[in-house]
């Protein structure tokens, strides 16, 4: 980025921001039909490499990293500007895979706690194009307990050493540093004995399988830890505070998945596996675009696609003003999941039989469509499962949000080598 454009920025307004991209983007991105946009097969090596360097596109260009501080590589803009520029990209190849969770979660979550050192160097790696950033949190025993880890990192000779196993960590394959949760202190109840730390995936002592999901996907990662040492520099937050890091993570995670991160670059879904269905489109195909009990399914959704936008506006400016504390996130990520779920089950009961077998309708303008609805709807669960289950939202909705009493919890205060584990 040049030093004039670096200047310009500072008082260009939005409209002239946002006519600035219309003509960068006509000259430098990839055109694409925003209604049909390319596959990124996110367990693919080859679709992060493909990411990668359309982010240094962005970089060199003078539009990555919007709303990142200009000192740690962004151009420390307001969301109005994100948002002119995602209204600009809609038609050109964007870099949306990086999204999830290199900006919305993992650079956020270094921006709020993260040394000086790692959002220097962490934060802008990423802007540029050069790193991927990931999770490293959930467990094989876990479940949805995150403050529950059991992955020890003990601090030894000045060095911490780590131990343990992850799962179902986000295309931690293609990741360069991951945030690990890990228990550093078994004397304290849970949540008191944690600290993040900053993890390079390319370690000796980090073993990487990936798993084979029931669409025959292979995007999450278990890791296995064997002596993983890592310098002091690797704590992100303090020591024993690491469910503070967790807790700001999760903040960004559920509003990241919903929709809602000031951090997002473009708007379209990352893949045409996560365009919203055309309802009406199918309604027509399979010829019961009259029929009023399938015009009343696809409105119901498409009002709950409306509602959902809404929302996602409703809570990012009530956030911002302090009209709703910043859990209020879960409210995206809540809606989000059950908003998804209904697009998905409505288009497998329009399509019927010809969204699970290999017998469209001659008239269809595109076939393979209708093998995709039930494709998708193997995997309709998952929005219901990141950023926490959706039961753990409305736990956080109802306490956080609404103060309602906090449920039972029979290890609350008690030393987490005192926890009964694994019995039943």
């Amino acid at each position: 980025m040049t030093d004039t454009v670096t200047a310009t920025r500072a008082t260009e307004s939005v409209a002239d921001f946002a006519a600035r991209a219309r003509a960068w983007l006509a000259e430098n991105m990839p055109a694409i039909d925003p209604d049909h946009p390319p596959f990124s097969v996110r367990a693919e090596q080859a679709s992060w490499d493909r990411a990668k360097e359309l982010q240094k596109r962005l970089y060199e260009g003078g539009f990555a990293g919007i709303c990142f501080p200009r000192e740690y590589g962004g151009l420390g803009l307001d969301h109005a500007y994100q948002r002119a520029f995602n209204a600009e990209c809609r038609r050109y190849e964007m870099p949306l895979i990086l999204n999830v969770p290199t900006f919305t979660i993992c650079a956020a979550t270094i921006l709020d706690v993260g040394s000086e050192a790692q959002k220097r160097d962490r934060i802008s790696a990423a802007i540029r194009g050069d790193e991927i950033l990931v999770q490293l949190l959930s467990e094989p025993s876990g479940g949805s307990d995150l403050a529950g880890v059991i992955t020890r990192a003990d601090h030894q000779d000045g060095k911490w050493i780590i131990n343990g196993a992850k799962t179902w960590s986000t295309s931690a394959f293609a990741g360069d540093y991951g945030l690990l949760l890990a228990r550093t202190d078994w004397t304290v109840p849970k949540h008191e004995g944690l600290t993040m730390f900053l993890v390079p995936l390319n370690s000796p002592g980090i073993t990487m399988r990936r798993i084979k999901e029931v669409n025959g996907n292979e995007e999450f990662c278990e890791e296995f830890f064997d002596g993983l040492e890592l310098g002091e520099d690797a704590v992100v937050g303090e020591v024993n505070k690491g469910w503070e890091v967790a807790t700001r993570q999760l903040h960004h995670e559920r509003r990241a998945v919903g929709g809602g991160s000031e951090f997002a670059s473009g708007t379209a879904a990352e893949n045409a596996n996560e365009m919203p269905p055309d309802h009406v489109g199918l309604a027509e195909a399979t010829g019961q675009g009259d029929d009023p009990r399938v015009q009343d399914l696809a409105g119901r959704a498409l009002t709950h696609r409306i509602v959902k936008e809404q929302l996602i506006d409703h809570v990012f400016h009530a956030i911002a003003d302090g009209s709703l504390p910043p859990n209020a996130g879960t409210l995206i990520r809540l809606f989000h999941a059950e908003t998804t779920e209904l697009e998905v089950d409505t288009a497998l009961a329009i399509a019927g039989t010809a969204g699970v077998i290999d017998e469209g309708f001659e008239d269809a303008p595109d076939r393979t469509e209708f093998a995709e609805i039930g494709v998708r709807y193997l995997s309709r669960q998952t929005g219901s499962l990141g950023g926490g289950s959706s039961e753990m939202a409305r736990n956080v909705i109802g306490e956080r949000i609404l103060g309602f009493p906090r449920e039972a919890a029979a290890d609350r205060g008690v030393p987490f080598n005192q926890v009964k584990r694994n019995k039943s």
